[in-house]
């Protein structure tokens, strides 16, 4: 018998660290967090055969672009019997038309199956419908991060919810502090700090801000817009550094330099959570309506930030009852006035921060961690609630009910 029986166990199908990409680092986060209750969390890592995993959770590798590791990931699974599996799904992730090769994977496999849906969108094509309609009708469970995401799922994909549920993205677990040590920290003491974070790419919408800071600046001098975080992967593979270089030039052309700055790295948790700490004003200026979710988004909330956005799905919900201010797509005239009022309101600002800290208390990595285990127990009929340390608190009303040698091969025999 497989050790993985022996005991509660899932294996999460995902990208993982060090791959970077938000769902990556979604994976480990969570994982992190089941094994807190009591769960052994190991990983089936997606990647395109180029990653190393010291993490001894990965126990086998998905290359992308290799069709056949799908169904062969699969029966390695069906032999090591894991009390479930959990898939992270974003059509990105996987190969054929829309990532259709996940239902290779999905079709194969014969062990209880949770799958995450990372986007919902609202206006799918054909084939992300009938993908995501499989998806969920096969699954035993479903996990979504927001109820716009269950709503869509009925009235756009035409699938029964009976057994969808929604869990929050997760977020760090930190004190709500002033800004005014981080700042000193990072030697930013004397400005007014407005950051976005995550892997730059198009369709982020940061030159917006950029243009937004040009109507700001000259009434708040001391304002400084951090864009935090590194060019996607992808991105620079595909065009290097050309829409950084835009950005910057965009800053330079508007006489900017000393109130926009550009953190060009990949940062660890603890830096972004010291950034997260100095920040004035969080803003996501993303212009896609239909996104659902929003890591980035998450952890400014939990990191007690004020914040302004764009109205995308999962901010309309989010920042409901006056929990941040909403501002129109590509609008930076109207985003100007939004961070203009915050910024010259110190109360106001102050009690969107302590709003946003407590709203997101049932968001934190333990208490998302404690609503997954409890769902996971749920359905693999092993442990009930009562074996959830403290899970009961964490149900907010919002959110109730390597190398050649490693292709295709076990990277190692589960930890004892």
């Amino acid at each position: 018998m497989s050790r993985l029986t022996q005991g509660r166990s899932v294996v999460f199908v995902s990208t993982y660290p060090p791959v970077q990409c938000g769902i990556a680092t979604f994976t480990r986060d969570l994982a992190n967090s089941v094994e807190l209750y009591g769960w052994k969390p190991f990983v089936v890592a997606i990647d395109r055969g180029e990653s190393d995993y010291a993490d001894q959770r990965v126990l086998w590798r998905i290359r992308k672009d290799r069709d056949q590791d799908y169904e062969q990931a699969a029966q390695f699974l069906n032999q090591l019997q894991p009390a479930a599996v959990s898939l992270q799904h974003e059509y990105g992730l996987f190969a054929g038309e829309m990532g259709a090769e996940v239902l290779r994977f999905v079709r194969a496999l014969r062990v209880p199956l949770v799958v995450t849906l990372h986007t919902v969108e609202p206006n799918p094509r054909d084939i992300m419908k009938r993908i995501l309609a499989e998806l969920v009708t096969h699954a035993q469970g479903v996990t979504v991060m927001s109820h716009t995401a269950v709503q869509l799922l009925k009235q756009v994909y035409h699938v029964s919810t009976h057994h969808v549920r929604v869990i929050p993205h997760g977020a760090p677990e930190v004190p709500f502090t002033s800004t005014d040590a981080a700042k000193n920290r990072l030697g930013l003491t004397g400005s007014k700090v407005i950051s976005t974070f995550g892997l730059v790419s198009r369709g982020k919408g940061i030159e917006d801000v950029i243009t937004a800071m040009r109507h700001v600046v000259p009434h708040h001098p001391d304002a400084l817009y951090l864009v935090l975080g590194q060019t996607h992967p992808n991105v620079r593979a595909y065009e290097g550094e050309s829409y950084r270089e835009s950005l910057i030039a965009l800053v330079e052309q508007m006489g900017l330099t000393d109130n926009v700055r550009f953190v060009n790295s990949y940062l660890s948790q603890d830096a972004l959570l010291r950034y997260l700490a100095a920040t004035d004003i969080y803003i996501t200026p993303y212009p896609n309506p239909g996104q659902i979710s929003s890591g980035t988004l998450t952890y400014a909330l939990a990191c007690g930030c004020a914040v302004v956005s764009t109205p995308y799905l999962y901010a309309k919900e989010l920042l409901a009852d006056d929990r941040g201010v909403l501002v129109p797509f590509r609008n930076p005239q109207v985003m100007a006035q939004a961070l203009h009022h915050l910024l010259s309101d110190d109360s106001y600002r102050e009690r969107l921060r302590q709003k946003a800290y407590h709203f997101t208390r049932h968001m934190t990595w333990r208490a998302a961690g404690a609503q997954f285990v409890q769902w996971l127990s749920r359905l693999t009929h092993t442990y009930g609630m009562a074996t959830v340390p403290c899970a009961q608190e964490y149900l907010s009303p919002a959110y109730a009910p390597g190398a050649e040698a490693l292709q295709s091969q076990p990277l190692r025999e589960p930890p004892a």
